[in-house]
């Protein structure tokens, strides 16, 4: 019998490698009858309307609708993401990171732009739209998420051209679409692309009981000391167990204007070394947009400090105060215990506050909480 995203969801359920949650099978569900919607069709084959049929004959063929699946960190869209995947009856397929898809749209738009015919062409868009369309009948894009108003103008057009070529399309994001860009700047000039959403895609609420990807967290511990291989270790794996495997991508936070480059993350989770957040010249806010941005921030190698590093440990408590702020969860390894961290006079009662706080930041009821987005 074929797998579908159901049988495969209902399988791993009766396994015990998942929770049975009503939310998840919906989604299933609906992510099945979609699959069955894809047998036979192709992208180059459809012809929407009175045009179509005048260049390709024959009867209108319309595309299965797509699907726009969003909720909150860890609610299991990414795994319901690669069950469906897996299982849709189309070879021509792709399944991609949105981030890692924005920097390849970015990759081949300078590309286009360097050919000589490129000023006979002038807009890239089409052309771009038409490889993908020859190429893949059906694109999978995880976590949607629109931080620029020139990303945000690249893809509302795009999207506009797949549609036109039948392309379909599955999403997923922690965002409602009328949540995509919001107050960014110039964000009516990206309404256009929220409505073509909602005409194109249809759009479901993934509300699960809990949040799934957090709960890996419990029972396991998330402050390692010493530093060391074993540390490493623990942080790989935590990795690991919190993205799926994922493979790690670059990415950038955006705060007034300006771009914190991240080297590693993947499914709302960030990796960073200490030096990377806290010797550098970061602030309050750029802390605020990190924590806001990311539900699990994995941090490597903090160093015991004294006061010859005391701009470096004031840095440190205030990341710790924004991530405690927007309850992120945070894997780390350190020199030594949280009361141990810092041994300097000076700021040493602020420093206390911090190591209470890395200490309520292991508990169970902490990891559980929802993370705060703004």
């Amino acid at each position: 019998m074929t797998e579908t995203p159901l049988s495969r969801y209902r399988a791993l359920v009766q396994s015990g490698e998942l929770k049975a949650d009503p939310m998840q099978e919906q989604a299933a569900t609906q992510l099945t009858t979609l699959a069955q919607a894809l047998k036979g069709y192709a992208a180059k084959s459809a012809k929407k309307g009175l045009l179509g049929r005048l260049l390709g004959g024959g009867p209108e063929i319309v595309p299965p609708r797509g699907l726009y699946l969003y909720g909150g960190v860890g609610r299991g869209k990414s795994m319901l993401m690669n069950l469906f995947y897996e299982t849709a009856p189309v070879a021509a397929k792709e399944r991609v990171h949105f981030h890692a898809f924005l920097r390849d749209i970015h990759a081949e738009i300078h590309r286009r732009r360097q050919l000589p015919m490129y000023e006979d062409e002038g807009d890239p868009i089409p052309g771009m739209a038409d490889g993908i369309a020859d190429n893949t009948t059906l694109l999978c894009l995880d976590e949607i998420e629109v931080r620029d108003i020139a990303d945000a103008m690249i893809v509302g057009r795009l999207f506009q051209k797949l549609f036109d070529r039948g392309v379909v399309i599955v999403a997923t994001s922690n965002r409602h679409p009328d949540d995509l860009y919001k107050h960014g700047l110039q964000r009516d000039r990206f309404t256009p692309f929220i409505a073509l959403i909602k005409e194109c895609l249809d759009l479901l609420m993934l509300d699960a009981a809990q949040d799934y990807r957090l709960g890996r967290l419990a029972g396991s511990r998330v402050y390692y000391a010493p530093l060391g291989s074993e540390a490493d270790a623990a942080l790989n794996a935590a990795w690991d167990r919190l993205t799926d495997n994922a493979k790690p991508e670059p990415d950038s936070v955006a705060v007034n204007g300006r771009k914190i480059a991240v080297s590693a993350a993947a499914h709302q989770v960030a990796r960073f070394t200490f030096h990377e957040l806290c010797e550098q010249p970061l602030g309050p806010s750029d802390y605020m947009a990190i924590a806001a941005q990311y539900a699990t921030v994995i941090l490597k190698d903090i160093p015991a400090m004294t006061e010859e590093r005391k701009d470096s440990a004031r840095r440190f408590v205030t990341l710790i105060d924004a991530l405690y702020d927007h309850r992120t969860a945070l894997v780390c390894s350190a020199d030594a215990p949280p009361e141990q961290i810092y041994t300097g006079s000076e700021g040493g009662f602020e420093f206390h506050r911090t190591a209470s706080r890395l200490i309520e930041m292991q508990a169970a009821d902490y990891i559980k909480q929802r993370h705060i987005e703004s």
